[in-house]
């Protein structure tokens, strides 16, 4: 019995499990070496003598709530500037939803909670010059990366501070629709950008449930409540009205870019059909201004800021040591779920309207959304 109950525990442990569970045992629980157990609630009595031991624990994501710290790059404690003018160094990865990424005993930040946060924290502190955004994400959510340029542009209204977004692997979909409100865009020589456009995946599966003698029977008061539903085929009508839909989003997108980069062939209709492009490429048609490193980057953050001798900050989780200019806040969990998932499928899951450069509609799920 007891090889069977600590059996399931180390099975459970591994595996995670989104709801918590229990285990009451009255054997002698010994541990020859230290046990450290790492959860978001863990009330655990332990005795080493013949007392019966009882433990309970919850494996559900945990979430790391520490608040924000900053961190001189290049700088040890001792050398941290008091009082000296400083540049935030603010990262932009992964997916963009307005949502936690959750997995197996971990959770990632929710991107638009945190970047908001960022931005608050370094308004709130007028030793900050300027502002460099590090972005690496193939876009994200289309509200989602609406409210983060949006915040991006209040921000920059409320403290006057240059900013300059510097592309990293890839800067496209809704992450390039932020970059567009700073005033320099930086890329890689290696960078992909661009991808201004929307999708919204959705999955006709009328046909593989018709094999299994499955048939959806929806009770509905409105033709199009289940619009875009996976368990009927989708009809021109239907298939007409979410066009409309997207094609307004992309009004939206191909407009903020024209208003910001005035260097832009708004009549270059390959520009706005949603591929992306090599940074060269890039360059060439007006959608970044220069080619160069994250350092480079830095620099040109510390010329538009008049402040050449400005500390790099990286605001980060205080349980997150951050040390060179490349450390990464996590964005997802370190575990995903265990189960994989269908956009639309999932009512938690529910498909959405996407500025993104997606060649795989499965990043939704190896992403965290």
């Amino acid at each position: 019995m007891r090889r069977a109950c600590i059996l399931a525990l180390l099975l459970l442990a591994m595996a995670g499990c989104r709801r918590p569970f229990q285990v009451v045992t009255s054997n002698k629980i010994c541990s020859t070496v230290p046990v450290s157990l790492r959860s978001a609630t863990i009330p655990v009595a332990v005795s080493l003598d013949d007392t019966p031991v009882r433990v309970e624990t919850g494996t559900f994501p945990i979430k790391d709530d520490s608040p924000l710290t900053e961190m001189f790059i290049g700088l040890s404690g001792a050398e941290a500037p008091g009082a000296q003018a400083k540049l935030a160094l603010v990262d932009v990865d992964g997916l963009l939803l307005n949502k936690n990424a959750t997995g197996v005993m971990s959770a990632g930040e929710n991107p638009v909670a945190l970047f908001r946060e960022k931005l608050d924290a370094i308004a709130s502190d007028r030793n900050y010059q300027g502002v460099v955004l590090r972005i690496n994400s193939p876009g994200g959510g289309v509200t989602a990366s609406d409210i983060m340029r949006r915040d991006l542009i209040d921000f920059k209204t409320r403290t006057g501070l240059p900013v300059v977004a510097c592309l990293m692997d890839v800067g496209a979909g809704g992450a390039y629709y932020i970059a567009t409100a700073a005033d320099q865009i930086v890329a890689h020589p290696t960078s992909l950008v661009g991808g201004i456009g929307v999708i919204l995946n959705l999955y006709d599966l009328e046909d593989t449930l018709g094999v299994a003698s499955i048939v959806g029977v929806p009770i509905k008061a409105g033709d199009n409540t289940d619009l875009g539903s996976p368990i009927r085929r989708i009809s021109p009508e239907s298939r007409e009205l979410l066009q409309e839909i997207a094609d307004g989003f992309h009004d939206r997108f191909r407009n903020s870019v024209l208003q910001s980069r005035r260097q832009v062939d708004s009549g270059d209709e390959s520009l706005f059909d949603g591929r992306v492009l090599p940074a060269e490429r890039a360059l060439a048609v007006g959608l970044v201004d220069r080619i160069a490193y994250l350092d480079d980057a830095l620099n040109l953050g510390r010329e538009l800021a008049a402040s050449p001798g400005a500390a790099v900050v990286l605001l980060h989780r205080k349980k997150d040591q951050a040390r060179t200019p490349y450390d990464v806040t996590p964005n997802t969990p370190l575990q995903k779920s265990l189960f994989p998932h269908i956009s639309g499928v999932e009512r938690n899951h529910l498909p959405t309207f996407m500025y993104i450069w997606q060649p795989d509609p499965a990043i939704e799920t190896s992403l965290g959304g």
